[in-house]
């Protein structure tokens, strides 16, 4: 049988205790620093709490360390990871090759997306490096995640919902380059996300102030069980930097998605932690942040479209259209009568005459009259997106989910008191003994003992069976019973803690990784240190180049590679039109123009760089 995992994100504490409360089976979460999201921090001590809670169901925390590193900055890494190892960090989430260097603990380490992980070459070069587990890049189809997954032992992470980068993770210096700020150092500036003139060799504009490398985002709600199939383990969700209603409702949705899977193929797959969580709504994806939806290359390039020129910002699912226009409202007819209905608060949006997203938000609504806070420009007909469902994110704001770990308690009399035991579904027990005098009952008492050492209501656990053994019927005071549950709870807890497994380091398999590691590894191997040097050295390489954010290569070079196509998406693709085959350019508002290139042999669209230059940065 394989273990299956649900990953979600956590922006924080409270993101990753109601991923845990609402199904994941791991939690991903940025430290202090050095992660690839600068802005979701964390300190240890919120860490500490994390990893405390996610033990009990045997759900796992792992740390993002994910960025490259300067070599000033190891002394502090080293530190760090060992404050993390000492609180229960299952694993770490990396990129710097420094780390397979460090005198570190005996932790185990996932291979990031950051280290471009989309070949089965890749996959066995980090196998024999020691990676516990490979994030695969985004673009990976389900055929190529089956042809890797086929070429290593370890599990392979991958990717089912949320943001697009645009690049292929690791590869993108556009941030670096234009704005002085390294998406490999956790400051990506989102360059993808600006609005750009499409132009010709001559200067001609194709198309004017469109978001040309902004991408949908992922879903691939559909395809989980072809990924499962395929070799993927663990199903990851984007989102370090979303609320926490978002984590509630992505992570949710996912659990029922994935849970319905296992309970059909019991036999080939079971669920790596333990817990049933309850929820109080209905989860429901479309009705969080998303831009739009796509399964992202899972079957390869299709007809389905992955790209949001209009808008980078969320559009959300399609809710009806204007039935008519009026000086200060408008009448809504429903998509559906499914369709939740409009309320005050709700986000609205609409593509305009010029094709630009414009929204809106709704101040009152009276059954199909709904009244805008500003009153747009809307024409009958418009269709309409809800791009805030203010009504769902009110539900969510509330709490939504309790999961709870079922328990088996039984109170058994012995010499000079009562022992008490409570065992768990994930097998750990607990057993205390109290001494108290065996009085007799005038009255039956199972019933009355039963239900007090049911109540844990407060606690992780749910009673699905209480025994009681005793010589006839015994008196015991209610409060006594309670207080015994209590300590048998918190005992409980602390064999948790006592007799929880981690992950252990892959080993290291030095001749296998000699075979495997490239002669000469260039500006894309991310080498920013003197240890990830050393490491390419001792295991083969010949030749190691600086990180692109140490010393920008000379001559024009590649700044994104992407699997997204323009041409293609405009219906220009060069296999069917070989005859439009002039170059093209992006064009920033303040000038820059930057030449694309489409290698149609790989399928993939590179941006170049605008002006080579030769610049040394000082750190």
């Amino acid at each position: 049988m394989h273990s299956i995992e649900l990953l979600s994100p956590a922006r924080d504490l409270q993101c990753g205790l109601e991923a845990i409360r609402h199904g994941a089976d791991a939690v991903y979460i940025g430290g202090p620093q050095f992660g690839a999201r600068a802005a979701a921090g964390n300190s240890v001590e919120d860490i500490a709490a994390l990893c405390d809670f996610a033990h009990l169901f045997h759900a796992k925390v792992y740390v993002t360390l994910n960025t490259i590193l300067w070599d000033n900055e190891l002394p502090e890494v080293e530190a760090l990871i060992g404050a993390l190892y000492r609180v229960g960090v299952d694993a770490l989430i990396v990129q710097d090759l420094a780390l397979l260097k460090l005198d570190l603990p005996p932790i185990a380490l996932h291979a990031s997306t950051q280290m471009d992980n989309c070949t089965p070459e890749k996959a066995q070069w980090l196998e024999a490096a020691g990676f516990r587990q490979i994030v695969l890049a985004r673009e990976t189809s389900i055929a190529q995640t089956r042809r890797i997954a086929e070429a290593v032992s370890v599990p392979l992470e991958a990717f089912v919902h949320g943001a697009l980068c645009v690049s292929y993770s690791g590869r993108c210096y556009a941030s670096q380059h234009c704005f002085g700020r390294s998406a490999n150092r956790g400051r990506c500036a989102q360059f993808c996300r600006l609005a750009f003139d499409l132009e010709d060799a001559a200067g001609r504009k194709l198309l004017k102030d469109q978001h040309l490398l902004s991408l949908r985002d992922m879903n691939r709600t559909d395809v989980l069980e072809e990924m499962m199939d395929a070799g993927v383990r663990s199903f990851k969700i984007e989102g370090r930097l979303k609320d926490v209603e978002y984590v509630k409702n992505v992570t949710a949705w996912y659990r029922r998605a994935l849970d319905r899977i296992l309970e059909r193929r019991s036999d080939d797959y079971v669920r790596t932690s333990y817990g049933r969580s309850e929820l109080s709504f209905t989860p429901d994806v479309s009705r969080s942040f998303n831009r739009g939806f796509t399964d992202y290359f899972a079957h390869g390039r299709t007809a389905q479209p992955i790209h949001a020129f209009h808008s980078p910002k969320a559009t959300g699912p399609e809710v009806g259209r204007v039935e008519r226009v009026e000086r200060r409202a408008f009448l809504f007819r429903p998509l559906s009568p499914d369709t939740p209905p409009l309320t005050a608060g709700d986000g609205l949006c609409f593509l305009g005459p010029d094709g630009k997203l414009e929204g809106f938000r709704v101040n009152k609504v009276e059954g199909h009259r709904v009244f805008p806070a500003k009153m747009p420009a809307l024409s009958p007909g418009t269709v309409l997106h809800r791009s805030l469902d203010f009504a769902f994110h009110l539900q969510l704001s509330k709490p939504t989910a309790q999961r709870t770990l079922a328990a088996q308690l039984c109170l058994r009399e012995v010499d000079g008191g009562y022992e008490l035991t409570m065992t768990d579904e994930t097998g750990t027990a607990a057993s205390l003994r109290f001494d108290y005098p065996h009085e007799e009952a005038r009255s039956p008492q199972r019933e009355a003992l039963v239900r007090q050492l049911s109540k844990l209501g407060d606690t992780v656990w749910r009673a699905e069976g209480v025994d009681i053994q005793t010589e006839g019927e015994r008196f015991l005071p209610a409060s006594v019973v309670a207080q015994w549950r209590r300590e048998v709870c918190e005992r409980l807890r602390e064999q948790h803690r006592a007799t929880y497994h981690r992950d252990t380091p892959a080993p290291l398999r030095p001749e296998r990784l000699a075979a495997l590691t490239p002669q000469h590894v260039d500006f894309t191997g991310n080498v920013a240190n003197r240890l990830a040097r050393d490491f390419y050295l001792e295991h083969g390489a010949q030749e190691v180049d600086a990180a692109f954010e140490l010393e920008m290569p000379r001559g024009q070079q590649v700044v994104m590679t992407c699997r997204h196509c323009i041409r293609h998406a405009l219906g220009r693709c060069l296999k069917t039109h070989p005859k439009e085959a002039e170059p093209l350019f992006l064009r920033l508002p303040d000038g820059r123009r930057f030449p694309l290139r489409f290698d149609c042999r790989r399928c993939v669209m590179e941006v170049l760089t605008d002006t080579p230059k030769h610049t040394p940065l000082q750190h």
